[in-house]
């Protein structure tokens, strides 16, 4: 017997379970958190009898199953953030930095421009069996906020996390680590976050309007292509540069997907809007180590720029020569 409209509502309503949960997966899982806390709380000992040593965290990471993710839990830095570090390191040739990490001990890449990020059993790997690159990344959690490339580098919402004193057990740095852990999201989700807010701030400078969303004539011509666009100047009935922003801090199997919708966008533009300079600002490490994709991807526009700062200088120059 069919069932009605009303009666298949009030089964999702009447027998709703509200938080779907797996006991076995719940018991398991309450296991490898209570030990990831036994293995910190006996860090946490060992520190106030023996001092702050380099050698307690160098023995964390190499000689227990969770050491890693452990010294992660008490920094409040992420394993996905730890990877890009690693992989960041190995494309940079910085003294300062290189001698902090003992990367001449343990990196013998010849290409580090066809760098590809290393995966979890790779970094865990050489930290149990290259002490050279252990002590580097002990060395990262001590020392790494003192780098004045890092510093440079990393968000100071992220670079705050390889704080010493959180080594200490230090209550204000593991509060610290408690807002942080729980701001994440907000703080990853906040419009002053993104990138296209710089080039939003270099067009309010140069007094340039500009107009976002979906091109009238792709709209009707092509609707099943047609995506929403970043920048428009100076607006959608006469677009003189369309504009694209993507900026990477993670690799993804969509890179590939990404870049060739931006091609076919690319083609369209072409059609419909010959007039227009269809640019785009294409950065982050995610683009870096995806060079197959990012190579694609910069095909669709008639010029690309980064968010580093000479970048944004030339893009400032282009506005200038095509708009003023």
């Amino acid at each position: 017997m069919k069932k009605t409209t009303e009666s298949k509502f009030q089964t999702v309503i009447s027998r709703n379970t509200f938080y779907f949960f797996n006991p076995k997966f719940e018991e398991n899982y309450e296991g490898y958190i209570n030990s990831l806390k036994e293995t910190l709380l006996n860090v946490k000992n060992r520190v106030e009898t023996e001092g702050l040593k380099r050698e307690i965290f160098e023995e964390l990471i190499s000689e227990k199953e969770n050491g890693l993710r452990a010294l992660l839990a008490l920094s409040g830095f992420s394993n996905e953030y730890l990877k890009r570090l690693t992989t960041i390191i190995r494309i940079v040739n910085y003294p300062e930095l290189n001698k902090l990490v003992y990367k001449e001990k343990w990196y013998n890449e010849k290409s580090p421009e066809n760098i590809k990020e290393w995966s979890d059993s790779t970094i865990l790997k050489l930290i149990k069996e290259n002490e050279h690159f252990r002590k580097g990344i002990v060395n990262i959690f001590f020392e790494g906020a003192s780098i004045p490339f890092l510093a440079e580098t990393i968000p100071l919402f992220e670079l705050k996390k390889l704080s010493i004193s959180k080594l200490k057990f230090e209550i204000p740095e593991l509060i610290d680590s408690l807002i942080r852990y729980k701001e994440k999201g907000s703080y990853s989700g906040k419009k002053g976050n993104n990138p296209e807010i710089i080039v939003e701030g270099i067009l309010d400078k140069l007094d340039i309007s500009f107009e976002t969303g979906d091109l009238t004539e792709l709209i009707d011509n092509a609707p099943d292509n047609k995506r929403t666009m970043d920048f428009i100047i100076p607006n959608k009935q006469n677009p003189l540069i369309i504009i694209e922003s993507s900026f990477l801090a993670t690799t993804s199997s969509g890179q590939g997907d990404k870049s060739k919708t931006e091609i076919s966008i690319d083609a369209l533009i072409k059609e419909h809007y010959p007039k227009a300079t269809f640019i785009g600002f294409v950065d982050g490490i995610g683009w870096y180590v995806r060079k197959g994709d990012l190579k694609r991807m910069v095909t669709a526009y008639e010029d690309v720029f980064t968010f580093h700062k000479d970048e944004l200088k030339r893009f400032e120059e282009l506005l200038k020569e095509k708009i003023k």
